[in-house]
């Protein structure tokens, strides 16, 4: 008996993509929907929220940890 087939939506494109090793960027649909995403990451349009985030406004110094 065939193991079932499970897809996912491509999180860039929304293209369906077979989960498994013919879908070397599984999630993504390609390289191309992989590294847009990594994009938004880097370019911080996407992040995970925290209520404990460090910014450069907070009373913070190196200096203070040892």
């Amino acid at each position: 008996m065939d193991p079932e087939i499970t897809k996912v939506n491509c999180p860039t494109c929304g293209k369906a993509v077979v989960w498994g090793e013919q879908s070397p960027y599984r999630p993504f649909c390609c390289k191309r929907c992989q590294l847009i995403d990594l994009g938004e990451w880097a370019d911080e349009e996407k992040r995970i929220p925290s209520k404990g985030d460090i910014n450069d406004l907070d009373d913070w110094s190196e200096e203070e940890i040892h």
